[in-house]
C-alpha cells in the first residue's frame, strides 16, 4: 500500500523516499473532489485542500530545496507569493483537483531525484528572511532534507484532517482508492479480529 514509504537502502535513498511520499500523500487527499470541494474550508482555519497544495508547491519551488538543484526549471505557480500563507489568496482560478495532483506528483518526482543524489554534507546558505535564524550562516543538505520532510509531513496531516472533515475519507481508504484496491481489503475485519485476540 502506498501509504507506507517504499523500502530504502542508503541515507540519500531514505531521505528522498520519505520526502516524496509525504508530498504524494497530500496529493492523494485531493482525489475525487470537485473544484468547489477543494476550495472548501471545513475547519475553523482558513486552509482548504487547494490552498494547502498551493502552499506545498510554493515551498518546493521557492524554498531551500531549489538551492540543491540550481538548474531546475521552476514550474507550477512560480512567483505566487500569496501561496506562502496557506489561505484562499494562493489558490489559482484554474486549479482543479487533477491539476494540483499532477503538480504535486511532479514536485515529488523532482524532490526524490534531487535528494537521492545530493551530497548530504554540502552546505546550504541560510536565506536572509525573518523566519530563519540569524546566528548561523549555513546548514548541511541533510538538515534541509529533514526540514522538508518535517514540513510536508505536517501538511500531510493537515490535508488528512481537511479531507476527513469533508467526507470522512481517511488516508488508508484514499490510498486504497488511488491504487484501485477495495476498502476495506477483503478479509481485513477477520484478520484484525484475529490479531486483537492474539494480543489479549
Amino acid at each position: 500500500m502506498a501509504f507506507l514509504t517504499r523500502q530504502v537502502t542508503t541515507e540519500n535513498d531514505a531521505l528522498a523516499a520519505f520526502a516524496a511520499n509525504q508530498i504524494r500523500q497530500i496529493a492523494r487527499t485531493l482525489q475525487g473532489l470537485t473544484n468547489d470541494q477543494i476550495r472548501q474550508t471545513p475547519t475553523a482555519g482558513v486552509m482548504s485542500l487547494a490552498s494547502l497544495a498551493r502552499h506545498c508547491l510554493y515551498v518546493g519551488n521557492e524554498g531551500l530545496l531549489t538551492s540543491l538543484d540550481p538548474d531546475r526549471q521552476k514550474t507550477h505557480g512560480v512567483g505566487n507569493h500569496a501561496a506562502g500563507e496557506p489561505g484562499p489568496a494562493g489558490v489559482l482560478d484554474q486549479d482543479t483537483a487533477q491539476s494540483l495532483m499532477a503538480e504535486l506528483e511532479d514536485l515529488a518526482t523532482w524532490v526524490e531525484t534531487v535528494l537521492s543524489t545530493v551530497d548530504m554534507d554540502r552546505r546550504v546558505p541560510v536565506p536572509q528572511v525573518p523566519w530563519f535564524p540569524k546566528d548561523i550562516d549555513s546548514w548541511p543538505a541533510r538538515w534541509v532534507a529533514l526540514h522538508y520532510i518535517e514540513e510536508y509531513a505536517r501538511h500531510a496531516g493537515h490535508a488528512d484532517i481537511l479531507r476527513e472533515s469533508m467526507d470522512g475519507k481517511g488516508a488508508y481508504e484514499l490510498n486504497a482508492l488511488a491504487d484501485g484496491e477495495p476498502w476495506p481489503p477483503e478479509g481485513w475485519a477477520e484478520e484484525f479480529a484475529a490479531w486483537e485476540e492474539q494480543r489479549s
